[in-house]
């Protein structure tokens, strides 16, 4: 008899056109962190979404200490003990922290919610990931990261014997990553399984006891112990060959005029006094802690919010950006969202449709109708360029990997002929191959005479591709260096900036 507490024995399914998942199997015992990995478009969210009652399997089958589940909604898999944070957030905006962790099993008193011990319940899973947030706060004023620290509070809420995560570190710092292990190894050590996937290979080797790995849909290893692995192992399990180092050629071409300038610059978010330059043929990193203002920083200059002192100039001349609309037909400034599910894709939409909707303007034609060829032969040419993996350019863009959803997210600024690409978290969420295929995508770009500026919480990926690091603290800018490429030295610079 199997000691596994979760098995998955021989699951397949199929979409039109594709086959997902392909004789699959999983076993994870009690008191288990189990590792899932694969590329992209490896089958690991149709198997998450088969454990958790959104799917159902076409063959095989899901047990639960040994006898067999059927869940045909995602409630019925909750009843029996499988708590999810989903990539994507599950978070209703409008309501508060307290009412979203709460939202399963609502405290009443008289028939009618019970805040107070909405907000008591609440306080201590927030506790428990050293979560320092008024539980009556609105979700629609958190953060990305305290989000996906909430979705994780409210999975743990649920008391789940069986805990799925998948890329629940994807907005984390180093701080708020290592409570979040601590707490499940907690869970661990009482008995509770947790499957973890995420594309951050160092965390699985510090935190997971066991892998499965997917490729293409079909199990390239079952259940297997971690001890005696290296990540050379597992990235060859995951891609099929060997994993190439990277690290962006030295720029030989800067323009002398800046392509983007900061002057004593301050926002309505709260910056205050920053002076910043980008050049054209260059990659500008931007580092900094949650909360430093990076992402904030970037809205301020594509008009998304006002700059309240200081000056903004595009090609060393004085600019005023009025709104995104703005930034992006009269100065060239694209702005690739870090949500691009929330901001930089219309998911409903065809891929043709996304990659085309920064020029719809000029596509329009009688009645302000845009017609699907028109679409078509804007995207044609730059989902080829791009390598974008589609059935189609028809297909909608949410039924895309995490990956190729990126590369429309980029698609459409080569579209609008962008000057300066301002790209906030270029590799979240996706698989080895696409990133290392982004990579380069930024650096022909930047090569090719774009001025890119890289927002970046991954410090191995900043280092490789930039040619100059600039680092944020409080909404300031506290250093700009020229970087060596030399992780050691670079690394060392950037904590000394932030923490000295």
């Amino acid at each position: 008899m199997s000691d596994a507490f979760v098995e998955v024995r021989g699951a397949s399914k199929a979409f039109v056109g594709v086959q997902a998942l392909d004789r699959v199997n999983l076993s994870v015992a009690r008191g288990q962190i189990h590792a899932l990995l694969g590329e992209n478009g490896a089958g690991k969210s149709t198997l998450i979404k088969i454990l958790t009652g959104i799917h159902r399997p076409d063959e095989g089958e899901v047990l639960l200490e040994g006898k067999p589940c059927h869940f045909r909604t995602p409630r019925e898999s909750i009843a029996a003990g499988i708590g999810a944070v989903h990539q994507e957030r599950n978070l209703i905006t409008r309501f508060s922290v307290a009412e979203n962790i709460t939202l399963e099993d609502p405290p009443t008193r008289l028939g009618l919610f019970d805040e107070a011990a909405a907000v008591t319940e609440t306080r201590r899973w927030l506790e428990l990931l050293r979560l320092d947030l008024d539980p009556r706060t609105p979700v629609s004023r958190l953060s990305v990261a305290q989000m996906q620290l909430v979705e994780i509070a409210k999975a743990l809420s649920l008391e789940s014997r069986f805990l799925l995560l998948d890329e629940p570190t994807s907005s984390l710092t180093p701080h708020e990553t290592g409570a979040l292990f601590a707490v499940l190894r907690r869970l661990a050590a009482d008995g509770v399984c947790i499957l973890f996937v995420s594309h951050k290979l160092e965390e699985v080797f510090d935190l997971c006891t066991h892998v499965t790995v997917l490729r293409d849909g079909r199990n390239a290893c079952e259940s297997q112990p971690l001890a005696g692995m290296t990540r050379a192992d597992v990235v060859r399990l995951m891609i099929g060959r060997e994993e190439t180092a990277f690290a962006a050629p030295a720029t030989s071409v800067r323009t002398a005029t800046p392509a983007l300038e900061l002057r004593a610059v301050a926002t309505s978010l709260g910056h205050r006094d920053v002076s910043l330059q980008a050049f054209h043929g260059e990659i500008l990193g931007l580092y900094g802690l949650v909360g430093a203002g990076r992402s904030e920083l970037a809205r301020a200059i594509i008009g998304a919010a006002r700059i309240t002192e200081g000056e903004l100039r595009i090609e060393g001349e004085s600019a005023r950006i009025r709104d995104v609309t703005d930034a992006v037909r009269h100065y060239g400034i694209g702005y690739v969202s870090e949500d691009r599910k929330g901001e930089g894709l219309i998911l409903a939409h065809s891929v043709a449709s996304n990659i085309a909707a920064t020029v719809w303007y000029r596509l329009r034609k009688w009645l302000g109708f845009v017609s699907d060829r028109m679409q078509n032969a804007t995207a044609a040419p730059l989902a080829k360029a791009l390598d974008v993996r589609t059935p189609s350019l028809a297909t909608p863009v949410g039924n895309l990997s995490g990956g190729n959803q990126q590369k429309v997210s980029v698609a459409k600024w080569l579209a609008a002929s962008s000057k300066i690409l301002i790209i906030d978290e270029p590799t979240v969420g996706i698989d080895i191959r696409s990133k290392a295929y982004l990579h380069e995508l930024i650096i022909r770009l930047s090569r090719d005479g774009a001025a890119v500026i890289v927002i970046s919480s991954d410090m191995p990926e900043l280092v490789g591709l930039a040619d100059r690091i600039a680092v944020m603290k409080g909404f300031r800018l506290v250093e700009t260096f020229d970087n060596s490429r030399n992780y050691g030295d670079s690394s060392a610079r950037i904590m000394q900036a932030i923490h000295g």
